[in-house]
Order: C-alpha cells, then sequence, then structure tokens
C-alpha cells in the first residue's frame, strides 16, 4: 500500500469522512469561487454567510475552488485536508451531508 493511500485512508478512518464527502466539498469551493460558473460577462454576487458559510470559512474555500477550478472532484484528500483551516475542518464535519445541496442551489447554466 502506498504512502499516500495510508495517509488518505488515516485522515479518512480518523475524521470520519469519506471520498465523497471530500469530492462533494471541492465542487462547493469551484462554486464558491465562480457561482457563474465560468460563464463570461455573468457576475454573479452571493453572500455565503446566507447559506450558512462563514466568511472565513468562504475564503478558504474560495481559494481552494481556484486552486482546483478545473479539475476534477475527486482530489486526493490528503491535499484538502492539508489545505483547509482549523475553521474550515470544524465546518466541513459539521456539513459534510449536505453539501451537496449547494450544486443544486447553483444548477448548471447549460440545463433547459
Amino acid at each position: 500500500m502506498s504512502q499516500q493511500h495510508n495517509e488518505s485512508s488515516q485522515i479518512q478512518q480518523i475524521i470520519g469522512l469519506k471520498p465523497n464527502h471530500f469530492a462533494d466539498l471541492i465542487r462547493t469551493a469551484q462554486l464558491i469561487f465562480d457561482p457563474a460558473a465560468g460563464l463570461s460577462g455573468r457576475n454573479i454576487k452571493v453572500d455565503w454567510r446566507d447559506f450558512g458559510i462563514p466568511l472565513d470559512v468562504a475564503d478558504n474555500l474560495k481559494s481552494l475552488g481556484e486552486e482546483y477550478r478545473y479539475a476534477s472532484p475527486h482530489v486526493p484528500v490528503e491535499n484538502i485536508w492539508s489545505k483547509l483551516t482549523p475553521e474550515t475542518r470544524i465546518w466541513f464535519m459539521a456539513h459534510k451531508d449536505e453539501l451537496w445541496q449547494f450544486e443544486e442551489a447553483f444548477p448548471a447554466l447549460d440545463e433547459d
């Protein structure tokens, strides 16, 4: 077993999060970074506090979303966990099962 896989498994086991939780977090971070989904000429302002995301957490997720802007949401767990502030880690663990709802609140702009 590789050291990276072992570290990922340890993080998930200790904190009780699954890979799908981290994928949902990346998609949420991408939305926070760019709620207009890259559509030029469209500027959407969102007060993330209305969605229950404190400003410091939103700032941390925005930078994560910028870094992984074009990435698949299936980023290695240890890469993500190391970039989260303590406040974001606490928020993430408390809201892990609700993150998929952010994607529903901002449906793809090309859908009919």
